[in-house]
C-alpha cells in the first residue's frame, strides 16, 4: 500500500486540477474577475508557505538566480493558465496546455542539451499537427488565434521552461520552490492590478470572499503539494502517465456539466497532443540531473 500512495495522491491531485475549472468559474460569477481572483488566491497561498520560506533563506539566499526564473517562469505559469481557464473554454484551453511534450522536448534539447531520439521528434510533430487543427488548420492562417488560445499556449510553454529550472535547482527544496511561485503570481497578478487592467471589485458578498479563501487553501494548496510530492516519490515516466488524468478529467467534466464541445477537427487534434504526451511519458526516464549552476 506504501509505494501506490504516491500513484493515488497523483491521481487525486489531478483530478483536482481538472476539475479546478469550476470552483474558478464559480467564484468568478460571484464577482470576482480573473487577475484579481488570482491576485487574492495567491496572496493567500504566499502567506501560508511564508513561515516555511523564512526558515529557508540562508538557501534562498545562495540560489537567488533560480528562484528569480522560477518565480516569474511558475508565476507567469499559474497567472496565464488559471487566467485562461476563467475566461475561456475549459476543454480547448486544456488541450492547448497540453502542448507540455513540444515545449519540454524543445527546452530540453536546445538549454539542457538533452538527446532527443526519434520517437520524442515523433511525438513533436503531433503535438504541432494537433495544435495546428485546434487553432483551425488552415482556416486560421487567415487571421490570429484568439486571445486566450494564445495566453493557454503561453502557459504550457512558461510551465515547460519552469520545470526546466526546477529540475536544475536541485539543492532548494520542493516546498521552497513552490511557495516562491505562490509569490511569483502573486506579484505579477498584483503589477497587472497596479497597471489598471481590472478594477478591483468593490461591495463583494462575504460568501464570495469565503469561497475564494476555501479553493486557495483547501483546493489550489492541496492540489499543488500533492502533484508535487508524489512525482518526487515515483519514476518520471510513470507520473507524466497519470498526470493526463487532469486533461481527461477536464474534459469530461467539462462535457458533461458545462456542455462544451469541439468539432470533428478539434478531437483529432487533442487526439494527436495526447498521443504526443503518451510517447513523451513513455520515453521519459528518471536521467541524471543536468550540470547547470542556478
Amino acid at each position: 500500500m506504501r509505494k501506490q500512495l504516491p500513484v493515488i495522491v497523483l491521481m487525486g491531485a489531478s483530478v483536482l486540477w481538472g476539475l479546478s475549472w469550476l470552483p474558478l468559474k464559480g467564484i468568478n460569477a460571484m464577482g470576482i474577475e480573473g487577475v484579481t481572483l488570482i491576485f487574492a488566491a495567491y496572496a493567500i497561498l504566499s502567506l501560508a508557505l511564508t513561515p516555511w520560506l523564512f526558515r529557508q533563506i540562508q538557501v534562498l539566499k545562495t540560489h537567488k538566480k533560480a528562484l528569480f526564473l522560477i518565480a516569474l517562469l511558475g508565476g507567469g505559469a499559474s497567472l496565464s493558465f488559471t487566467y485562461a481557464l476563467i475566461n475561456g473554454e475549459v476543454i480547448r484551453v486544456m488541450v492547448l496546455f497540453y502542448l507540455l511534450p513540444l515545449w519540454g522536448v524543445l527546452g530540453g534539447r536546445f538549454f539542457l542539451k538533452e538527446e532527443v531520439d526519434r520517437w520524442r521528434w515523433l511525438g513533436v510533430i503531433l503535438a504541432l499537427l494537433g495544435a495546428f487543427l485546434i487553432l483551425g488548420g488552415f482556416e486560421a492562417l487567415g487571421g490570429a488565434p484568439s486571445w486566450i488560445d494564445l495566453i493557454a499556449l503561453l502557459s504550457g510553454l512558461l510551465f515547460s521552461l519552469n520545470n526546466l529550472v526546477f529540475r536544475a535547482a536541485q539543492e532548494v527544496s520542493v516546498t521552497s520552490k513552490i511557495g516562491v511561485m505562490f509569490y511569483g503570481c502573486f506579484a505579477l497578478a498584483a503589477l497587472l492590478l497596479a497597471g489598471g487592467v481590472e478594477e478591483f471589485p468593490q461591495d463583494l458578498s462575504s460568501s464570495a470572499w469565503s469561497a475564494l479563501i476555501l479553493y486557495a487553501l483547501l483546493w489550489l494548496l492541496v492540489a499543488n503539494a500533492g502533484s508535487q510530492w508524489s512525482v518526487t516519490h515515483m519514476e518520471a515516466g510513470r507520473s507524466s502517465i497519470i498526470i493526463i488524468l487532469e486533461l481527461i478529467t477536464a474534459v469530461l467534466s467539462a462535457t458533461l456539466i458545462a456542455g462544451e464541445s469541439m468539432s470533428v477537427t478539434e478531437y483529432v487534434g487533442g487526439a494527436l497532443i495526447v498521443s504526443a504526451a503518451f510517447i513523451e511519458a513513455l520515453r521519459t526516464k528518471d536521467e541524471k540531473i543536468p550540470n547547470t549552476t542556478l
